[in-house]
C-alpha cells in the first residue's frame, strides 16, 4: 500500500507522451544523441562538453486538419497547462498570428534536466520538443543547436516537425 501510496498521479509532459504516442493525429519521435553524427565531425570541447549533457530528444507532433480543430485546441490547451504544472520556467515566448512557439527549463541555473519547445500553428498542428539531460545549461542548448546544422541529419525523420515550421 505504501508503494502505491507514494506514486504520484498526477498529470505530466512524460505522461501525455506517453499517452498520445499511438494516437490517431499524432506522431512521436525519440532520439539518441548518436542523430548527430559527431563521430564524423571534429567537435570542440565546448560542442563536447554540449553534447555529454544531453540524454535523448523526444518529438510529439499533433497534425492538424480543417476535420480536427476542436481537437487540436483542446490538446494544444492540455500541453500549455502541462508545462505550468509540471514545474516548468518559461523562458521565452513568441505569438503571432499564425501561431506561437514557446521554451521553457526544468531545473535550476546550471543543473537544467529539460528543455522544451513548443510550437503551435492552427493550420498544421503543434509540436513539443523535449530535450533530456543532466547539468544542461541554456549554452549547452545553443551549442546544441549549432551541431544541428552542422551534422548531415536524415531529416525525413523530422519531416513532420518541419511540416510544422512551413507555412
Amino acid at each position: 500500500m505504501l508503494t502505491l501510496v507514494s506514486c504520484e498521479q498526477k498529470p505530466s509532459l512524460q505522461k501525455y507522451f506517453v499517452e498520445k504516442g499511438e494516437a490517431k493525429n499524432f506522431v512521436t519521435l525519440d532520439l539518441g544523441t548518436n542523430f548527430i553524427k559527431a563521430d564524423k565531425m571534429k567537435l570542440s570541447a565546448e560542442e563536447t562538453k554540449a553534447l555529454e549533457s544531453m540524454k535523448k530528444l523526444n518529438v510529439l507532433v499533433f497534425q492538424s486538419n480543417g476535420a480536427n480543430g476542436a481537437e487540436f485546441d483542446k490538446e494544444k490547451a492540455n500541453v500549455k497547462e502541462l508545462l505550468k504544472t509540471d514545474n516548468y520556467e518559461e523562458l521565452m515566448k513568441v505569438n503571432t498570428s499564425e501561431g506561437g512557439m514557446s521554451v521553457s527549463t526544468k531545473g535550476e541555473g546550471e543543473h537544467i534536466e529539460e528543455f522544451v519547445v513548443f510550437l503551435n500553428r492552427k493550420e498544421t498542428g503543434f509540436g513539443v520538443i523535449r530535450v533530456l539531460g543532466e547539468d544542461m545549461t541554456p549554452q549547452n542548448v545553443l551549442t546544441m543547436v549549432g551541431l544541428l546544422q552542422k551534422s548531415n541529419l536524415d531529416t525525413g525523420q523530422l519531416k513532420p516537425l518541419m511540416s510544422l515550421m512551413q507555412k
